[in-house]
């Protein structure tokens, strides 16, 4: 029986930046449908990567490939994109001043640029799509709302729903839980749950308690230095030691470090 292609292959990446190995001998398989949790400490090269795959930065040796065919080190931003691989960076980049619905409408897999999409008469295959976005994401009742007038998390929401106005095979999603109430993180989960499958997702996240949610069954990859210090089952990954004692337990020690005492008011004059 054959085995199912990969939708990325990754084979011993490897940058540099000014004498810092961000990425080191990195080998990375996606599956086609997956949803793949990233996790590890600042600075183990997880944005980095995510860099090397979009095309906004070229690694110093390695392979990248997308579908096993396509070489993306020859291609450049723009090409990637169009083979189908989306990102959402953590910091939302929505188009402010414009509605929800004409965001979505700019993101239309075949957009004619800012203007044209603006002013050119909507097929109805164009609203139809647009509107099951909208259920998808739960934004169908702010569709005629301004951007820039979305909380944080609906605006999270809203760029994971261009991305599927792209039609992205694959999406990139950069810690989407930063900043994010408890109730929209798990909904945040949720969306992102409903969606692997007919796409396949990237999550990069340092929320533990998201991590969790969005990763039971699924295998989850830590980075550290630059290069994968283990990897598989959430369960496995937590009671990894090396794990522990460089990301978890670092984690851990920093939310039971005692809050500074308060010093004593002083009248001296």
């Amino acid at each position: 029986m054959s085995r199912q292609p990969f939708i990325l292959t990754a084979e011993g990446l490897n940058k540099s930046f000014a004498g810092f190995q961000a990425i080191r001998d990195l080998s990375f398989y996606l599956d086609i449908g997956e949803l793949r949790t990233v996790i590890g400490p600042n600075g183990a090269g997880k944005s980095t990567f995510l860099d090397l795959i979009t095309g906004r930065t070229r690694p110093d040796s390695g392979a990248l490939m997308f579908e096993e065919k396509d070489d993306l080190l020859k291609l450049n931003e723009y090409q990637i994109q169009r083979l189908g691989i989306g990102r959402k960076f953590q910091t939302p980049t929505v188009y402010t001043r414009h509605t929800v619905y004409e965001n979505l409408l700019l993101s239309l897999a075949g957009s004619r640029g800012l203007w044209s999409s603006l002013f050119h008469r909507t097929k109805p295959a164009e609203d139809e799509r647009i509107d099951e976005i909208l259920q998808v994401i739960k934004l169908s009742d702010r569709a005629y709302d301004r951007a820039g007038s979305l909380a944080h998390g609906q605006k999270q929401w809203l760029e994971i729903g261009m991305l599927l106005a792209q039609d992205a095979k694959l999406m990139l999603v950069d810690e989407p839980a930063a900043g994010m109430t408890d109730e929209e993180t798990h909904r945040t989960g949720e969306l992102l749950m409903s969606l692997a499958g007919p796409r396949t997702i990237v999550v990069i996240e340092h929320d533990m308690t998201f991590v969790r949610q969005i990763s039971a069954g699924r295998k989850v990859t830590v980075l550290h230095q630059g290069g994968i210090l283990c990897e598989g089952s959430i369960d496995r990954v937590q009671n990894d030691e090396r794990v522990i004692e460089v990301y978890l337990g670092r984690k851990s020690r920093a939310r039971a470090k005692p809050k500074a005492k308060p010093q004593a008011n002083s009248h001296a004059a």
